[in-house]
Order: structure tokens, then C-alpha cells, then sequence
């Protein structure tokens, strides 16, 4: 049904309903509308202030980490013939640096074969790293003499069947096992060769190669399998480059080293060599790394700057204009402002430096709130006071003793001097053989062994048959086949042998309770030739004792405060030394490290600028409900509106047609007179 409002009365029904609901609307709507655009103004202004706590924290990132500070840098003369890098632990000074040698790959190469796809043979190849000391045809004449096996090394079976005994499948068969070998196939115009090349450069770095050939059963012959034999047996590979030491003197000090990098020699600098410095020394200087530092912390200036004038911004009142922040007067903000003020200017305490303050380096505030550095001030801040910037800045230890390392701490820690006492040193977990007598021949009744360390079962362990003169070269053959061992080598379990007088001695390279050595199967022999028996050594010890008086958590070598005490999450590294009083650490909160603590509180999801900025929300969101309210509360006076109007439009309506109807019936009637007048 079609319906139209205003048709009896002429009125504009639908005009006058919506002015009159409008003008009923507008107060509560203009008052809503107001609210809102207050409430979301703060929200936004809320959320530029988190943004710049959040990027003033990340300017605080480097003054932060530890490793930032007592940094040196080294420069090198001549950085063709050596590079340089340098740590914390270097001190500064000038060398003179002389290469003579440097340190070359072992590398053996093959007989030529015609086609990659020739079959070499199958079997085992045994490989080990060690000193070779041999002679090669040219200048000749040709000698295998001896090899000494590195200890440090692992050895490695390759097996060699039909899927892999062509050229081509050996180079691949040795390249996928990863065994610090590289080898390659190269045409030298009369065939193709396999090229084997140590990964690792020096002299202890050399390649010793056996073979067990199942073709034709022997391992010594040039056919087969057995042609890639590089031992004191058979040596049928070219020694195309003998492994050889870097040799190099430091100030006058003749140095030799396996690799072309040197790590420590000097304390704290890395040297890669790189070329030979002949009649020409190249000088390398060291000195305190104070550039980084003063970028870091300018960061935190800059950064704490750009903070201040944002929020600046937000909070400040123009008298002349009227005009205000959208955040002016809110307690949060000022209190925030304050808190950090507070940290920036306070002094640091607890680790007793000469400077405490940011003002003694040369940073001060200015009358905006905003810091000012003195770039010369702070220069001789760094040059005066350069190992003590990490107390004012990070959070830090300082052992007394040097035998201890601080590692770390905890929100708990509290900032103080810290009580050490060693009442027991950490230890690893050793098995001592019983006694055996030299020299001894390793056969197949004494050859093989199975040891469990640290929870970690290896595989059956082989030695290398032949002759040992001593038991040192023995315990080196002993270390080397362990720390090869696949299942050892998976999870990062190694241990050092040692010979000691008359009994071997195996000690994991672990710390700790969790340290153990047990040998779980022998050969027939073992236990008369060599004192190896099934048995189980004792565990290791963890390191304990106090802090502050308190006892203390030991791992293995780290020392960890008990919860509730002042020392709490205190972490320090026990490096040997004497049990009993170990002196004490002085622990301090730095500014930085105090200043991203405390953004930190404030930027937490639950901290107090997200409770601000969900109540803001809420109130937000409560608009909208009002709204929708006024909505319906109007759509309510509008259909009343409209009942009555039209209610009015339909009386006046049946008032219009009543007096339509009566004018009518009036005009019909006789006009006065016209009766006499028809008589």
C-alpha cells in the first residue's frame, strides 16, 4: 500500500518530522561527536608517544651489549701481506710483523684414468690428518718415513662399493662425507686424475690415506683400490703440495703456525696472512676503539632528543595562542618524562668508577629537557676513562679475582659488592686405565673398543694396526679415532688422551656433574696390553659456592646466584684457581641498561601506556554504544512524530471535507426572498 503524509492538511509532514527529530538529535549528537574526536585525537597521540619510547629504546641497542665496549681496533700497513681484527682483550700498541712462509693444504693426486666413468675399485678408505714426513721422488729419492697422527683430528671410513667406485663416484663419495677433505677430477692433458686437497692448511694437517681393497685383497699393490694409498706402506698417490706451517715473526719473535690466521698471538688481534713481507716489515698498530663508543653513545643523545621534542610536542601549552598539547597536563606522560629524566641525570653506583655521571663525559641537559654533548669533553672521557664506560652505561661485574669471568645477572641482581667463595672447583669426568707397558702392537685382539661420554654411546672404535713406541703416540691415535666417531661428532662430545707415566687417562672436554667417560666394550687383549677394561669413570663436579654468604647454583664451571638473595641471577664463570675466598664482584645498572628496563615496563602489553590506550578505546567504543542508542531512541520520536502529524493531517483533512460538504449544502439553500418572489 502507497501512502503519502501532508495530502489532507497541505503540510510538509516529512520536512517537519525531520527538523524537528534533527534539532532533537544535535545537542546529543554534537556532544557524542566532540568526545569522540577528543578521545581518538589522544589514542592517536598515545600511540606517536609509544613510538617514540619504542625508537628512543632502540637507539640504546649498542650501549646495551657488553661486547660494545673496551673494544681495539688494529690497522696494518700493508693489508696486502696481513689483515687484522681485534677484541676487547688487546692492548694497545705498534709491531713489526715479518712473513717468511705461509701455511699451505696438503693435496695428493691420483694416476690418470681415461674416463671419469672408470672403474678405480672397491673397499674402505681409511683416512687421517697428521704429520707426514716424506719424500718425494723429485728431489727423491722417494721416501715414506713416518707419520705422527694429530689428535685433534677425527678420522674417517669412506666404504666403496658398485654404486660408488668409478672416479666420479669416489670424488663424490668423499665430498659427502664432509671429512675435512676436497677432492676434485682434473685433466692434465694425459688423463684424468683425482685430486685430494686438506681442508685445513700447516704441517699436523697432512693426509695419511689406507686402504682396505676387497677387488683383489691387497691393500699395497698400485691396482685397484689400493692405487689411492698414501701411507708408510704403499704410497701411490703424487704429492702435487706438501703441507706446510705459515712461519712469521712478531718484533724479532719467529712464530710458526699452521694456519695463514693467527688468533692471540698477540693478545686480542687476529692476523690473516697473506703474502710474504720480504726486506720490507709491515707494521701493525693497535689501539682503543673510542669511535664506536662515541657513535653509540651519541645514539642514545639523539635518540633521547627526538623523544623529548615529540613529546614536547604533545604536552606543551602557547600561552599567546591558548593552544594546547593533546596530551597537555596527562599525569602518565609526565611521569614517564620524569622517570627517564630521573635515570639520565642520577648517578650510577655499585661498580666505583671515576665517572658516574653522564655530565663528567661531557653531556648535559639543556633548558628545552633536551642533551647536549661536548664532543671534546667526551673525547677525553674515552681517552682517560675507556675500560670503565661499560659500568656507566651497561649492566656489569668486575671480578677482583682473574680467574673468574662475569657472565651475566638478572632483573633481581641487586646493584652492590658481591662476596665470593669457592668451596669446590669444577671438574670433568675422567677414566683412568690400569697399567700398560711400551711399546705394544695393535692387532686384531687389542684394536677396538666402544665408549660411552657424557651419555653419548659411540660406534665401535677401531685403531690403526701397526707398532706404537709410546704410550703418547698411542693416546693421540686414541683421541683422534674418539673425536672421529660419527655419534660423537653429532652431538659435540669430545675428550682428551693423555699417557700418564704408565696409564691412560680419557677426560671429557665437559664441565660438570653431567661429564662422565665409561668404556663399554674392549677386544680380547685390551685389558692386559693396553689397561682398558669395561668400567665407568666418576662423574664430573660442578663448581659451588657462595655469594654474598649465600649458596650459590653450580653447572659445570658457571656459579649462579640463589633466588632471593641479593646475588640473584648473578652468573660468573669459575675458571680454576684456589677453593676458598675468591674476593668479590662489584655489579652495577648503567644508565642505558636502567633506561631500556624501565621503556621496557612501559611498552610491555600490559604496561601502563596499553592500560591508557585500552581505557581510551573503551571510551571510544562506549560512544559508539551511545550512538547507536540515540539512533534507536531517535527512530522512536520520529514514528511519534509522524503518528501524530499524520493523525492531525487526517482530522484536518476530515475538517476540509466537512466544510466542503457544508458549504455545499449551504449554497443549495433558497436565497432570502426568492419564495415571495415565486408567488
Amino acid at each position: 500500500m502507497i501512502t503519502a503524509s501532508g495530502i489532507g492538511s497541505g503540510l510538509d509532514i516529512e520536512g517537519l518530522v525531520s527538523q524537528l527529530v534533527a534539532a532533537e538529535r544535535a545537542p546529543t549528537e554534537n556532544r557524542l561527536s566532540r568526545q569522540d574526536a577528543r578521545l581518538t585525537s589522544e589514542l592517536s597521540a598515545f600511540g606517536i608517544f609509544k613510538g617514540a619510547l619504542s625508537s628512543f629504546q632502540d637507539s640504546l641497542a649498542d650501549l646495551n651489549t657488553l661486547s660494545k665496549f673496551g673494544q681495539h681496533i688494529s690497522t696494518s700497513s700493508d693489508t696486502d701481506i696481513v689483515e687484522t681484527s681485534s677484541s676487547g682483550q688487546a692492548v694497545a700498541g705498534s709491531y713489526e710483523l715479518n712473513v717468511s712462509q705461509l701455511a699451505k693444504s696438503h693435496s695428493l693426486a691420483s694416476g690418470g684414468y681415461l674416463s671419469t666413468a672408470d672403474t678405480v675399485g672397491m673397499g674402505t678408505l681409511t683416512i687421517r690428518f697428521g704429520t707426514t714426513d716424506y719424500t718425494p721422488p723429485d728431489p727423491g729419492p722417494e721416501s715414506y718415513n713416518s707419520f705422527a697422527v694429530n689428535p685433534e683430528r677425527g678420522v674417517a671410513t669412506i666404504s666403496i662399493d658398485s654404486s660408488n667406485n668409478t672416479l666420479e663416484g669416489l670424488r663424490d663419495a668423499i665430498n659427502d662425507a664432509e671429512i675435512g677433505v676436497s677432492a676434485a677430477i682434473v685433466n692434465d692433458g694425459s688423463g684424468y686424475r683425482l685430486l685430494l686437497s686438506s681442508s685445513q692448511t700447516g704441517e699436523e694437517n697432512g693426509i695419511e690415506i689406507s686402504v682396505d681393497d676387497t677387488g683383489d685383497n691387497n691393500d699395497l699393490d698400485s691396482n685397484g683400490l689400493s692405487a689411492l694409498a698414501f701411507n708408510s706402506g704403499a704410497a701411490h698417490l703424487s704429492q702435487t703440495v706438501a703441507a706446510q706451517d705459515a712461519i712469521f715473526s712478531i718484533n724479532g719473535l719467529s712464530i710458526t703456525t699452521s694456519h695463514n690466521t693467527a688468533d692471540n698471538v698477540i693478545d686480542g688481534v687476529n692476523l690473516t696472512l697473506k703474502g710474504l713481507s720480504g726486506a720490507s716489515p709491515v707494521t701493525l698498530t693497535v689501539a682503543e676503539d673510542h669511535a664506536s663508543v662515541k657513535e653509540a653513545i651519541t645514539s642514545l643523545v639523539s635518540g633521547y632528543n627526538s623523544f623529548v621534542e615529540i613529546a614536547g610536542g604533545l604536552t606543551a601549552y602557547d600561552a599567546a595562542t591558548g593552544s594546547a598539547g593533546v596530551l597537555q597536563g596527562d599525569f602518565s606522560v609526565r611521569s614517564i618524562v620524569g622517570q627517564i629524566r630521573q635515570v639520565l641525570t642520577s648517578a650510577v653506583t655499585g661498580f666505583g668508577g671515576a665517572i658516574s655521571s653522564l655530565s663528567e663525559i661531557g653531556i648535559t641537559t639543556e633548558r628545552d629537557g633536551s642533551l647536549s654533548v661536548d664532543s671534546t669533553g667526551l673525547d677525553d672521557a674515552l681517552e682517560q676513562h675507556f675500560d670503565e664506560m661499560v659500568g656507566l652505561f651497561t649492566a656489569v661485574g668486575f671480578p677482583s679475582d682473574a680467574n673468574i669471568e662475569f657472565v651475566g645477572s638478572s632483573d633481581q641482581t641487586v646493584v652492590a659488592s658481591h662476596a665470593i667463595e669457592v668451596s669446590q672447583l669444577a671438574s670433568s669426568g675422567q677414566l683412568l686405565g690400569a697399567v700398560a707397558a711400551f711399546p705394544v702392537d695393535i692387532d686384531d685382539g687389542n684394536d677396538s673398543f666402544t665408549i660411552k661420554v657424557d651419555g653419548i654411546l659411540s660406534d665401535s672404535i677401531s685403531l690403526t694396526q701397526g707398532n706404537y713406541a709410546s704410550g703418547g703416540v698411542l693416546a693421540a691415535e686414541m683421541q683422534s679415532r674418539i673425536n672421529g666417531d660419527a655419534a660423537l661428532v653429532d652431538e659435540g662430545v669430545k675428550v682428551a688422551v693423555v699417557f700418564n707415566v704408565d696409564h691412560f687417562e680419557i677426560t671429557s672436554e665437559r664441565y660438570g656433574s653431567g661429564s662422565r667417560v665409561e668404556i663399554t666394550a674392549v677386544d680380547t687383549n685390551s685389558v692386559v696390553q693396553l689397561g682398558l677394561s669395561i668400567a665407568m669413570g666418576p662423574a664430573g663436579l660442578d663448581v659451588a659456592g657462595t655469594m654474598g654468604g649465600v649458596a650459590a647454583t653450580g653447572a659445570g664451571q658457571l656459579l649462579t646466584g640463589a633466588v632471593g638473595s641479593d646475588a640473584q641471577g648473578l652468573k660468573l664463570l669459575i675458571n680454576g684457581g684456589a677453593t676458598g675466598v675468591r674476593g668479590s664482584v662489584d655489579y652495577s645498572r648503567g644508565i642505558s641498561h636502567q633506561l631500556d628496563a624501565l621503556l621496557s615496563g612501559f611498552l610491555e602489553s600490559d604496561g601502563i601506556l596499553d592500560s591508557r590506550a585500552d581505557g581510551l578505546q573503551g571510551r571510544v567504543d562506549g560512544i559508539e554504544d551511545q550512538r547507536e542508542r540515540l539512533d534507536r531512541r531517535m527512530e522512536a520520536l520520529e514514528a511519534r512524530y509522524r503518528s501524530r502529524f499524520n493523525a492531525l493531517d487526517s482530522l484536518m483533512a476530515q475538517l476540509q471535507s466537512t466544510s466542503a460538504f457544508l458549504s455545499q449544502q449551504l449554497a443549495l439553500l433558497p436565497k432570502a426572498g426568492s419564495l415571495n418572489n415565486n408567488n
